[in-house]
């Protein structure tokens, strides 16, 4: 995690060791305190100026500077001299703070009370009791009277009654009605004004048997709103007064449905547990069903599927039935929208086992539909790869499925083609109409999860053709999918829309697009999808400033300035298309055309036409024949579409003003 900031209370940080860090004065606090307020937006120094002193004095911006320069030696106390600050970063006019969600505790709590809000009572309990845990006084106690910093003290100290109150309900459901009054007692005595406070503290004593009481609270709420604040109670005290008067029966039950969920899904587990044997075959064949909803259960299932999932497929193969084995293996149909692999290793063991059972089952026509999905299996497996035995996998069980009456294996099998559907540029079209048969077969037969898979490559199919209007109704769709069937990934992938959106428009500047770009990967934070995640931010980041810095202006003799590629950042796969770029940003063009000649070719997946274009600038301004006609032949079959739209994420722009590029330097 590195460093956290902690502002629940005065403004403090701690090392990764959980030591406090040395913040020097209360300007270098206050400096950080502000910058924690922008949440990671710039703050220019001149405001910085204005919010630190009444009357500036002489030397002002100087002193600001300096007080960077120090938090930046108290928080990074391990970078280099002269290289620049990841955390605290100096940014156009001014400074912004890059902390991630989790290395603030106000951020970490706003989104602990945001989760508990979906969760069963008793987890929702503990996260809050952890969330509130986090509170050491009043936020930003050491500015109380700093105007920059009053709306933001009002609204966490808001939040945190909210807190406090959540807790109190997840009590309740969780049948600790007895245990919750003292602390709703006290909480309605120190914030008088909380309705909600007073309804909880009824209900808790309506619950532990103390009609009366629950009564006499009640009055006294109105007394105290009429008294104090000259108003009525509202209409949700109204109600639990009728309510209570009456001994309505909803008062004597939790009223959350994730309550009656909670108990059901514990009585079903130990009914299972007493009932299956241990070495039960249906209990390996229920594991996989359970591993398949915990992947579309979002970050934290996805990662602990892909541990589980091999484990579950050795299992089978031990029992030595071929049958089950295939059953298992074929039985994860989990749709795929990105076509990099989150755990090579991991799947490169499930083709294995999946060629291993593939010969060995019966012939004939009873076993089509696992053959089938054995063969969508090793296709989506096999992303990315570059080995004919994924097209060719994905081939056989789109042609296998269409002959059957299965819509599951189909929607399963046009997955795997659709895997198969990056081997060179120019695909965008193929995707689209798999996307669209996803769409209708899903719809027809009630299959929303790859319903939801099929807006998604439509999305990325239209961004691709620069048809945004259709891309917008895709996104659209596939959010209200999403939000009904509870499938929190897909907000990734829409979230990250919206930023290539902005790319695309041609209209904002480098700082708006990158800081949406930047507002994007937030969402990837503990989504466990590294396989989308790596390398993803600098490559965003450096399309936004090629497309502001116009490289492919042909009036530019220069053939595009230099990108600020900084090869320290995590590039991930796509560090071998950055280095080039990075050697000729550092004038050392022999290296960089070194590199340039030892690029393999991109790997086939979404990002193939954007690691193209990375290749193709490092040509331009090379000069390098071979690498230009290599690049405008690779990018020839994308004419017309906008260069890496097609991963739904980011763009670099129309292709044709590529290849008139690349052609007029091959010319010359």
């Amino acid at each position: 995690m590195g460093v956290v900031f902690g502002v629940l209370g005065p403004v403090t940080a701690w090392d990764a060791a959980g030591d406090p860090i040395a913040l020097k004065g209360p300007r270098h606090r206050a400096v950080l305190a502000r910058l924690i307020v922008a949440r990671r937006r710039v703050v220019p120094v001149g405001l910085l100026v204005d919010d630190l002193w009444d009357v500036p004095p002489e030397g002002a911006v100087g002193a600001v500077r300096t007080f960077v320069a120090a938090l930046r030696r108290a928080l990074e106390p391990g970078r280099p001299p002269r290289t620049p600050s990841r955390l605290l970063v100096t940014e156009g006019p001014g400074y912004a703070l890059r902390a991630g969600p989790g290395q603030v505790d106000a951020w970490w709590f706003e989104e602990a009370v945001s989760d508990a809000a979906g969760l069963p009572p008793d987890r929702a309990q503990h996260l809050l009791d952890e969330a509130l845990g986090r509170w050491r006084g009043p936020a930003y106690a050491d500015f109380a009277e700093e105007p920059w910093a009053r709306a933001e003290r009002s609204r966490l100290a808001e939040l945190r009654l909210h807190a406090v109150e959540r807790r109190a309900q997840a009590r309740l459901d969780a049948g600790l009605a007895a245990e919750t009054v003292p602390d709703l007692d006290a909480h309605v005595s120190e914030h008088p004004w909380r309705e909600a406070g007073w309804r909880l503290l009824a209900l808790a004593l309506y619950r532990t048997g103390r009609q009366a009481d629950a009564l006499a609270v009640l009055r006294r709420a109105r007394g105290i709103l009429a008294g104090q604040l000259g108003l009525d109670p509202g209409p949700e005290l109204r109600r639990m007064e009728a309510d209570v008067l009456a001994q309505a029966p909803e008062l004597d039950r939790p009223t959350e449905p994730e309550s009656a969920a909670a108990r059901l899904w514990t009585r079903a587990a130990a009914d299972y547990d007493r009932t299956v044997a241990a070495g039960a075959r249906a209990r390996l064949e229920s594991t996989v069903g359970l591993l398949r909803d915990l992947a579309l259960s979002g970050g934290g299932g996805l990662e602990a599927t892909r541990e589980h999932r091999p484990a579950a497929v050795a299992a089978a193969e031990e029992f030595g039935d071929p049958e089950l084995t295939a059953r298992v293996i074929g039985a994860y149909d989990v749709p795929a929208i990105w076509t990099r692999s989150d755990d090579p290793e991991g799947a490169r063991r499930i083709v294995e086992a999946a060629e291993r059972v593939l010969p060995r089952l019966p012939a004939g026509p009873a076993h089509d539909a696992t053959r089938a999905r054995l063969l969508a299996t090793i296709a989506l497996e096999m992303r990315g790869t570059r080995s004919p035995r994924g097209p060719e996998a994905a081939a056989e069980a789109e042609a296998m499925a269409r002959d059957l009456d299965d819509p599951a294996v189909l929607a399963f099998a046009l997955n795997g083609a659709f895997m198969q559907s990056c081997t060179r540029a120019g695909l965008a079209a193929r995707r689209d109409a798999i996307g669209a048969e996803l769409v209708g077969l899903s719809a027809r037969h009630g299959m929303a999860t790859f319903e939801v898979l099929g807006h998604l490559v439509r999305l990325q199919a239209r961004s691709a053709l620069g048809d945004f209007a259709a891309a917008d109704g895709h996104a659209a769709a596939a959010d209200q999918l999403a939000e009904r069937h509870e499938r929190p990934l897909v907000g990734v992938f829409t979230r990250w829309y919206e930023a290539l959106r902005l790319a695309a428009s041609g209209r904002a500047p480098v700082t708006e697009m990158e800081a949406a770009y930047r507002a994007a990967a937030e969402t990837l934070d503990g989504a466990g999808m590294p396989g989308l995640s790596d390398g993803l931010l600098p490559f965003a980041l450096l399309s936004a400033r090629m497309l502001g810095a116009r490289p492919l202006d042909p009036r530019d003799p220069a053939h595009g300035e230099p990108f600020e590629v900084d090869l320290a950042d995590d590039w991930g796969p796509y560090r071998p298309w950055a280095e080039p770029l990075a050697l000729l940003d550092a004038g050392r063009d022999g290296e960089a055309g070194a590199a340039l000649h030892a690029l393999p070719e991109p790997p086939a997946d979404l990002m193939y036409e954007a690691t193209c274009c990375l290749e193709a600038a490092a040509a331009l301004r090379l000069g390098d024949p071979p690498a230009l006609r290599s690049g405008r032949d690779r990018l020839r079959p994308a004419a017309g579409e906008l260069a890496g739209a097609g991963s739904g994420l980011l763009t670099l722009g129309p292709v044709d003003a590529w290849l008139a590029r690349l052609e007029a330097a091959v010319g010359a």
